[in-house]
This record gives C-alpha cells, sequence and structure tokens, in this order.
C-alpha cells in the first residue's frame, strides 16, 4: 500500500484530498452537531419533535443534489476545476458565518438554511471531487488515489460526526461548533490554493440553466455506455444500503443490542474501519490497474455477512443498558462487530473499482456531467432506501430482519447488473485464477496499445491461457478459439462472456472459419484488441509449434499492429497437457504457482510474419516454458 500512501505527499493529489477531507469532515461537524442540539435541545429552538427534525434536517442536506447537481456538472466541465475547488472553500467559509448568525440570533430557519448552502456547497464540489482525479492521477494510481478519497470520506465522516456530538454537548457548545467549523473552512481553503490547474475540457460550454432538462441530459451522457451507467447504479445501490445500515445504528445498538450511546460509536468506528482496509487493499488486490473482478467479491461479502449480522442480533436486548465493557462482553457481541467490519472491507472492493470504472471509461468531454448524474442518483437512491426502510420497520420488520432484507436486496440487484454486463463476471473468474492457482508476474504489458485495433499473439500452453491474459490486461481482448474448447461446460460461460470467437478448421467446418475471419476482421474495424494462438493447438511438450498462416490471412484485411505476447511457467500446471490430459494428475494443482507473461514491441502488419513471430515468442518465453 506504500505506492497509493505516496499520492498523499504529491502536488497532484496531496492537497485536494486534503481538501474534499475537510469538507467532508465538515459538513458532518455541523450536520450532526445540529441534530444532536434539536435532539437534546428542542424545546429551545422549536414546538416540532425531535425525530421530525433529524428527518427535515437529512432532506435539507441532500435537496440541493437533486436541484443543483446538473449545474454543477456543467460548471466542472466548462471552468478549471482546481479554482472551482477554490471558489467552493470561500462558500463555505460564508456559510459558516451565517451559521454562526443562526446560533446567535437563536433562530432555527437561519441554521437549516446553512444546512442547505452546505449541502449545495457539498453538491458543487461533487463533480470536481472525481472528475479531477483522472486528469492528475496516472491510470495505474487511479485504484490507489479512489481507495484514498473513499477511505478519507468516511474517516472524515466518523470523526466529523463524533467532534460534533462532543462540541453540542460541551458548555457554550455553539459557539464551539461555529469556531470548529470556521476553522476548518480555513484551512480548507488554504489546502485548496495547493491543487494543481486541472484545464476545463468544455470551455465553449453554454450552461443550461434548467435542473430537469439537463439533469436528463446528464443521464443520457452517462447511459451512452453501458459499463459506465451499470456502475453508477452499483455506486447508487452501495450508498443505499450503507446510509440504511447506518440509519439504524442509533436504534439497533439501543434496543436490539442494550447498548448506550457509546456502543453506537463503537459500530460505526467499527464500519468505517472495515471500508477504510478495504478500499486501501483495493491497489494491492488489483495490482494498481481497475480491476471490476473485485466487485462480484465485495457484492458477495456484503450479502454474507449481511445476512449473519441479522442472524447474530439477539433476539431479545438485555434487562438493562450495557456499557461498553460489558457490551464487549456479552454473547455475540465479537461476532455483531466482525459482521459490521466485513461489510465495510467488502463494501470498499465493491465501491472503489465501481468509481475508477466510471472515470476511466466516461468520456473525458463530459466526464463531469456523468459525475453529476451519479450525484443525482445516489442521492436519489439514499431517499428510495430511508422511505423503504421506513415502510418496513413502521409495519413492524425488526432492525436485524431489515439488514436480511437489504442483504437479500443486494445480492438480487448484483445478479441483475452481471447478467446485463458479463464483463463484471468474467473479470471476477479470471481475478480468482490468478490470485488462489496462480502468482502472476507482469512485463512490459505497457506496449498493448491503450486504444485501437491491435492483433495479440501467444503461445498456447494451457487451457486457461486466454483467462490469464485477460487478468494482466486491462483492456477487453476478443480471443480466437477452437471451437471445441469453445463449448466446454465448465469454461464455456467463460468464453462467452469474453466475447471469444468460436473458430474450426476448414475440414471440420469451413463455414465457421470463414465465420471467424469475419468477426475478427470486424472487430479490428471496430477498434477492438483480438488475441489468437497461431499455433493452432495446445502444445503437447512445452515447446512452440509453428505458428499457422492464418495470422497472414488477418493482417491482409486489416493490416494493424502486432503485438507478440508469451506466458512462461504455465508447463506442467494442472491446466497443461504434461503428463497426460489436462486436469488429470492431482499433483499438478499446486496453488499459487508462480507464472509469468511478458509483451515484446509492437509489429507493423507489413513484417509480421509468422516465422518471425513465432521466433520473438520463443525469446519472450525464455527457457521457462
Amino acid at each position: 500500500m506504500s505506492s497509493q500512501f505516496a499520492l498523499l505527499k504529491s502536488r497532484r493529489f496531496g492537497p485536494f484530498f486534503g481538501t474534499q477531507f475537510l469538507g467532508a469532515f465538515n459538513d458532518n461537524l455541523y450536520k450532526n452537531a445540529l441534530v444532536v442540539l434539536l435532539t437534546f435541545q428542542a424545546t429551545q429552538w422549536t414546538a416540532m419533535k425531535p425525530e421530525l427534525l433529524a428527518n427535515l434536517a437529512a432532506g435539507i442536506f441532500i435537496l440541493p443534489f437533486f436541484l443543483f447537481s446538473a449545474t454543477a456538472g456543467q460548471l466542472a466541465d466548462k471552468y478549471d476545476k482546481a479554482r472551482l475547488a477554490r471558489l467552493t472553500k470561500v462558500l463555505e467559509i460564508a456559510i459558516t458565518v451565517i451559521a454562526g448568525a443562526g446560533f446567535w440570533l437563536h433562530n432555527l430557519s437561519v441554521l437549516l438554511f446553512a444546512l442547505f448552502l452546505l449541502g449545495l456547497q457539498s453538491t458543487l464540489f461533487g463533480p470536481v471531487k472525481y472528475a479531477i482525479l483522472p486528469q492528475h492521477l496516472h491510470e495505474d494510481e487511479l485504484v490507489g488515489g479512489n481507495a484514498l478519497v473513499e477511505a478519507g470520506t468516511f474517516v472524515a465522516i466518523l470523526i466529523g460526526t463524533l467532534v460534533g456530538g462532543l462540541l453540542a454537548g460541551v458548555e457554550g457548545g455553539t459557539v464551539w461548533i461555529t469556531s470548529g467549523c470556521m476553522l476548518t473552512a480555513v484551512l480548507g481553503y488554504l489546502t485548496s490554493r495547493g491543487i494543481p490547474e486541472a484545464p476545463a475540457p468544455e470551455p465553449t460550454l453554454k450552461i443550461n440553466p434548467n435542473p430537469i432538462t439537463e439533469t436528463w441530459r446528464n443521464i443520457g451522457f452517462a447511459r451512452e455506455n453501458r459499463t459506465v451507467f451499470l456502475s453508477i447504479l452499483g455506486i447508487s445501490w452501495f450508498w443505499l444500503f450503507g446510509a440504511l445500515l447506518l440509519a439504524q445504528f442509533p436504534a439497533y445498538a439501543k434496543n436490539v443490542l442494550g447498548g448506550t450511546v457509546t456502543c453506537v460509536t463503537l459500530l460505526l468506528g467499527i464500519f468505517t474501519l472495515g471500508i477504510g482496509i478495504g478500499s486501501l487493499l483495493c491497489e494491492r488486490l488489483s495490482s494498481k490497474q481497475v480491476e471490476i473482478g473485485l466487485v462480484p467479491f465485495g457484492s458477495i461479502g456484503l450479502t454474507v455477512f449481511g445476512l449473519d449480522l441479522a442472524f447474530a442480533s439477539p433476539a431479545t436486548p438485555p434487562a438493562s443498558a450495557l456499557s461498553i465493557m460489558p457490551f464487549l462482553m456479552a454473547e455475540g457481541t465479537i461476532r455483531i462487530l466482525f459482521d459490521l467490519f466485513a461489510i465495510g472491507l467488502f463494501g470498499g472492493f465493491f465501491i472503489v473499482p465501481l468509481y475508477a470504472l466510471m472515470q476511466i471509461r466516461s468520456e473525458a468531454s463530459h466526464r463531469a456531467r456523468i459525475i453529476a448524474a451519479n450525484n443525482i442518483v445516489n442521492a436519489l437512491f439514499m431517499v428510495v432506501g430511508a422511505g423503504a426502510a421506513a415502510v418496513l420497520l413502521s409495519s413492524g420488520l425488526s432492525i436485524p430482519m431489515l439488514f436480511a432484507v437489504a442483504a437479500i436486496c443486494n445480492a438480487a440487484v448484483a445478479l441483475y447488473i452481471y447478467g446485463l454486463v458479463p464483463e463484471f463476471l468474467l473479470r471476477f473468474i479470471v481475478w480468482l485464477l490468478v490470485h488462489s492457482v496462480y502468482r502472476l508476474e507482469k512485463k512490459d504489458l505497457d506496449r498493448i496499445p491503450e486504444s485501437g485495433p491491435a492483433l495479440i499473439i501467444c503461445n498456447h500452453v494451457s487451457y486457461v491461457d486466454a483467462l490469464v491474459i485477460t487478468a494482466a490486461c486491462h483492456r477487453p481482448i476478443r480471443f480466437v478459439m477452437d471451437h471445441h474448447i469453445f463449448r466446454w461446460p465448465i469454461l464455456s460461460f467463460v468464453f462467452k462472456a469474453g466475447r471469444a470467437i468460436p473458430i474450426a478448421s476448414a475440414r471440420d467446418d469451413p463455414v465457421l472459419l470463414e465465420k471467424a475471419f469475419d468477426e475478427v476482421s470486424a472487430a479490428l474495424a471496430a477498434g477492438e484488441l483480438v488475441g489468437i494462438f497461431p499455433e493452432g493447438q495446445i502444445t503437447s511438450d512445452g515447446e512452440l509449434c509453428p505458428f499457422r498462416p492464418g495470422i497472414s490471412r488477418i493482417l491482409e484485411r486489416n493490416p494493424v499492429q502486432v503485438v507478440p505476447v508469451a506466458l512462461s511457467g504455465l508447463w506442467g500446471s494442472i491446466f497443461s497437457r504434461r503428463d497426460g490430459p489436462a486436469m488429470s494428475a492431482l499433483w499438478k494443482a499446486r496453488p499459487f504457482r508462480r507464472i509469468a507473461i511478458a509483451a515484446g514491441e509492437p509489429v507493423n502488419a507489413s513484417q509480421a510474419l509468422p516465422d518471425s513471430l513465432r521466433a520473438d515468442v520463443l525469446a519472450l518465453r525464455g527457457e521457462l516454458r
């Protein structure tokens, strides 16, 4: 994790991280301080019930996300994002002055107006927050950067919530709250001055002031790329799931677990710790690339531990309230805390790759508006989730059963999304392969072009060669493979999900052969990567067979660059043909087998002859088969 923490020392990231951290901290300091004041000193401010006031405050804070996210996205695409970040910090200072006036005048309306303005400030900063990362970070830094942002955001929420509640309970709390908010806002502004310039991608953009039509237009931008739009739905679902859990913590700790206010803090802290660690582990587990295979892994954990949290909860609370030590000693508490930590951990695995995927696959010209659409959908999901939870609880459903319902719904949502975009499950399978069966070393894979068509050629050692190459390359590759292997019962789903192209010999099926070449040509013409194994068969002795002339036929129709790739270390593994058919000898199933993949310099189509390409692959492979 050292590499992602090194970003904090970089001017490209450090000042921005500090700015967003302080902003999230200040939002939650003021919001929670106000809720605590209105809960415990309600009669001094209004005749409304504390429960109504708490929900009113939450609604007022989230309302600007619906009203102004579309405008915020346009501003972030039209103007320099570093300048916008500084302006939002100036606005935050002004809002703190208004909040201070509300406390001094003892005027609830002014305080709620300041809360609305804080929501507006967060709305304006939201598109800047995520759209600036791809401008300042390299692609292999995006996962680490997003992980730090997510971990920092939840830590800021936790600390801000705790400090806000603490300041609200001390003598002269309103003065302390105002001073704390002002100090944080000023520090945030000073930090923002260190953010490097982030030039606007669309400086000539004409601002549409109509939030309804612009919101629909932004959602349209997101829908242009199905993977981006489904990433937004996944992100929004996580915020619904997480907000639903967090909203129940006070009542869950008191009415189900029999704990005190300190126990609520413990639950929140454990959950936040899990999200922070899960987010930070993403970079290591994904080898710095945007690994969407972690998303199904995360969703499985959310469902499993969400259900276990429901089952682990006691049927009846203790007879008397438990302070922190008796609470920790109570039967089942450690299991509950572990479940909360695991939900946070797998939540980090779920959310970080989705944010990175949304950023990297969004068009740069309207990336901020797509992120604005994400913020709108996030807010909508959280409101719907809160409403659904209120209806279920008022209908007599217990809080543990509410957790179970949320976990089951999470499984249904995950299956729906993965059914629409099989790429998520494909990446999950290949991620499992290289993290359980193999240890994969990569060399010079940056020679594979970031965009545009290319033909990837590789030696054929085992039945999982295509999966290993897929795991190593973050760009999707359409592999050409023998139609018999393509129809294997176990792997056919994976190959279909990866849009592999089945091929047969002219003797077996001449129609399928011609169809395969047509599909290869269409894929290259569309700017995709196509992978082939020119030997035409899996090696039976570990050595390279002669390369067949199919390469030349492909390049005659589409004269693209050819990237030679070599696999080594797979000969002798359970999926190779050493000492008999694949998977026939259990001794081959050695876990964490070290394998390697290396890419050579791209070769122009005019020089890409089968014999010379075979020599390139052999040189890349080396002595290790």
